[in-house]
């Protein structure tokens, strides 16, 4: 059934979950299926199995708070993924929302991106560079505006290469962009961009269908760095005061670490090459 989100959500994440996971012991049979049964997780959500099902088809689209509790429990969603269920069922994204910020709010956050001795940079709801210092793009290639981190993240060769930790990257990323995207309203342009690299790459169309959605506000990056070699950063996630979009990203190294001294000088041959 088309525009089917909820069901497909729930189905996604059933699939995710091992039966050992939720104190479930093999039965003896060989299972069938991927994850839990609906059966199982209609039992342990405290739901007839009837209306799980009526769920998962899109039959039924109002469930009570009580009843994703109950999911919520059964699928061991974490606080992400909890928000993003009760979204699909009471919110209505309006499409047509606004890329990124005002004239205004993008010109403050370039005047403080460019401030920040540390790679700095900005992306929209779609995850497109908007705004970037010389450190972000002496960094990575993908830190530059009009370029998309996630088009980049699994088309662009020199990234897989950069990224030691390359494969933990592109699925924080992929859950990254799917806890974006359920806050409404919906960007026009997500359909595409989702289209566009399911066709082209069997692995994004691989984990955007597992629909995992985590927005974390910080993490850590392994790099092989093609002038100052190994470095080890951490990114922070900040957004403006009231608003969930842009955001601004900074990486930064631990202080006395390697790290710190290679990201010193990358940032400093950054500085020197800019043109005054």
């Amino acid at each position: 059934m088309a525009d089917n989100a909820l069901g497909d959500y729930l189905r996604a994440r059933r699939e995710a979950v091992r039966p050992s996971d939720v104190g479930l012991r093999a039965d003896g049979n060989r299972r069938r299926v991927a994850g839990l049964r609906r059966e199982e997780v209609a039992v342990l959500a405290g739901i007839s199995a009837e209306y799980y099902l009526r769920l998962e088809q899109g039959r039924e689209r109002h469930p009570s708070d009580q009843v994703l509790g109950g999911l919520v429990r059964a699928l061991h969603l974490g606080p992400s993924s909890e928000a993003f269920l009760h979204r699909l069922v009471h919110d209505r994204p309006e499409r047509g929302g606004p890329p990124a910020g005002t004239p205004d709010e993008i010109e403050r956050l370039t005047l403080f991106v460019e401030a920040l001795a540390a790679p700095a940079y900005v992306h929209d709801r779609v995850l497109e560079v908007v705004v970037a210092n010389p450190a972000a793009e002496a960094l990575s290639p993908a830190f530059r505006p009009g370029v998309n981190l996630m088009t980049a993240a699994f088309e662009d060769d020199a990234l897989r290469e950069l990224y030691v930790n390359h494969d933990e990257m592109t699925v924080r990323l992929v859950s990254y962009l799917r806890a974006q995207a359920a806050v409404p309203p919906l960007d026009p342009r997500l359909p595409e961009l989702v289209a566009g690299l399911s066709e082209r790459s069997p692995r994004f169309a691989a984990l955007w269908a597992r629909q995992d959605v985590e927005a974390r506000s910080s993490g850590v990056n392994r790099l092989l760095h093609p002038v100052v070699g190994p470095l080890e950063l951490r990114f922070e996630r900040l957004c403006t005061a009231g608003t969930d979009h842009p955001v601004v990203v900074v990486y930064h190294a631990e202080r006395g670490s390697p790290s710190e001294a290679a990201l010193a000088l990358l940032t400093s041959s950054s500085v020197r090459a800019t043109p005054a």
